[in-house]
């Protein structure tokens, strides 16, 4: 089930973010790169969170920004250009991941965002995160650049352009 984030997520859901950075050797930093999760409804426009038998297995959030200038899908200043939103912070456990969940988070923000009247969102990614590049492709996104982290270790991301505009899953 996917549903909003209610404040007695955030313990479940740093868990639930905490496994998939131990499988991917990503440093855990509560007092820097990783505040935010302490602080989702201060941290997001929108969070959502992937429940399954009562237990927060991940989550995604939703951004509004202002409307990037520039050629739609360009990227200029650690920004890709002509969006207006950004897809973040997309976790699911190790464990929940290939059920569906993932493309329904993602399915939740694209409506959100669509019903925002969004043009397209910037999605970046650690590159370590394949799996969830595949379903960003799936869901619309191209890859349109790269750019280095302001994480402890700045690790190197891609920047994904993902267009609203008579979205359709692909």
């Amino acid at each position: 089930m996917i549903r909003p984030f209610r404040i007695e997520d955030h313990e479940r859901l740093r868990w639930a973010i905490q496994a998939v950075y131990r499988d991917h050797g990503f440093p855990w930093d509560p007092k820097g790169f990783d505040e935010d999760l302490f602080d989702i409804p201060g941290a997001y426009d929108a969070y959502w969170v992937a429940e399954v038998e009562g237990l927060v297995v991940g989550g995604v959030g939703l951004n509004r920004t202002e409307l990037s200038p520039g050629q739609p899908g360009a990227v200029t200043d650690r920004r890709v250009n002509a969006t207006n939103g950004e897809l973040v912070r997309l976790y699911l456990h190790p464990t929940a991941q290939g059920q569906g969940l993932g493309q329904a988070l993602v399915q939740t923000v694209i409506d959100q965002a669509t019903a925002w009247e969004m043009a397209a969102l910037e999605i970046w990614s650690d590159k370590k995160l394949t799996q969830a590049h595949a379903l960003y492709q799936k869901m619309g996104a191209r890859i349109v650049g790269e750019r280095l982290c302001d994480d402890i270790e700045e690790s190197p991301e891609w920047g994904f352009y993902l267009p609203l505009q008579n979205h359709e899953l692909a």
